[in-house]
């Protein structure tokens, strides 16, 4: 049991450090290590091309990107020329190893841009972020289930509402939140929203009228995250839900007198919810990839728009911390799964390996 528990904790988090540790030595062999940006300051006083050499070298000195990358390079031979390559050992003296152990001691380093630190700047994003995916993840799970429960008791409107999940399904989320903004926070069309930004705080509301003040702020941002994730939920569900209602125990619990709603409650969804669990396991992660397009289109300060903003800059450090963000994500999701796995299926509790992740 011990060793169950054990190997579900540490299988995702040895999975999160790979993927950290593949995105940062990308992120130093892209080039950015020998050409640093400088600030339009530096490169003011450093008119001639000397200065600016000295200049730039001082910049890498500083954020340690004169460093060797890994613990061990591959160079041509120093007696036989790029005919015969060499294995060159550095020890724990570079970028690698100084970036694991930040990351150990809770740190993701510095900003190239202004030096301050990753954490203080995603702090100050994330809860934005959360503001906007928390209630849309929430909510995607609410109008999968009720809606999916609906459908699956063969409504007259049934046809016409798969028929628009699957055309809603098939959309790219920067065209649905394009399409939002242009018709519902347009004064041509419909100005019923506001088109951009959020509101400024005023210190004499209480705590719930400034949540409602930002949930009018946030209402089509949401409504776009729901828009892209609820149909393809919705099918699925529908489909397990149709796939299990041809059961031999749906039979026998309907001869029993059970209605059609006791069934399907109490019966089919409890079955069909593993393939759904599947889904939800990528829930988190893809509405914290899809807050990136929604943010820049509504203009809204959180860590969509910082992640766009640093790529622009190439400030690799923000970036490797919003990839940090989203693998946190990831495990969540993916022990909140496993929690929902062995509560819809017992027989799970008893089993040793970890269930598959589609």
């Amino acid at each position: 049991m011990r060793g169950r528990v054990l190997y579900r904790l540490l299988r995702p988090l040895l999975l999160g450090w790979l993927l950290l540790s593949v995105v940062f030595l990308l992120s130093r062999l892209a080039g950015f290590g020998s050409t640093v940006d400088l600030t339009p300051e530096t490169d003011i006083l450093s008119s001639r091309q000397f200065e600016r050499q000295q200049a730039q070298q001082a910049l890498q000195k500083r954020l340690g990107l004169n460093l060797p990358l890994f613990y061990l390079s591959v160079v041509p031979h120093p007696s036989y020329g790029p005919w015969l390559l060499a294995v060159r050992w550095h020890g724990r003296h570079n970028q690698y190893h100084q970036w694991l152990r930040q990351l150990a001691a809770g740190s993701l380093g510095s900003s190239y841009r202004d030096g301050q630190p990753v954490t203080s700047i995603i702090s100050e994003a994330l809860p934005n972020t959360l503001r906007l995916t928390l209630p849309a993840a929430a909510s995607s799970v609410g109008l999968t289930l009720w809606l999916g429960l609906r459908l699956a008791r063969r409504r007259w409107w049934r046809t016409w509402v798969l028929s628009l999940c699957v055309a809603l399904d098939a959309a790219p989320l920067f065209l649905v939140a394009t399409a939002l903004l242009l018709l519902l926070a347009n004064p041509d069309a419909f100005p019923l929203f506001p088109a951009y930004g959020l509101p400024e705080s005023a210190g004499t509301e209480s705590l719930w009228e400034s949540g409602t003040r930002h949930l009018y702020y946030y209402a089509l941002p949401i409504g776009s995250l729901l828009l892209v994730t609820v149909p393809g939920l919705v099918l699925q569900l529908v489909a397990a839900l149709e796939q299990e209602a041809g059961s031999q125990y749906v039979v026998t619990a309907r001869a029993k007198g059970l209605s059609d709603r006791q069934v399907l409650r109490g019966h089919v969804l409890r079955n069909a919810a593993l393939p759904f669990i599947t889904l939800l396991t990528d829930l988190l992660p893809a509405l914290l990839a899809g807050a990136v397009v929604v943010e820049v289109i509504f203009a809204l300060p959180g860590m969509g728009r910082l992640l766009a903003e640093a790529a622009a800059a190439r400030d690799y450090p923000v970036l490797l911390g919003g990839v940090a963000l989203v693998a946190a994500a990831r495990l969540i999701s993916y022990w909140l799964a496993d929690a929902l796995y062995a509560w819809a299926d017992p027989r799970l509790r008893r089993q040793t390996t970890l269930p598959t992740h589609a």
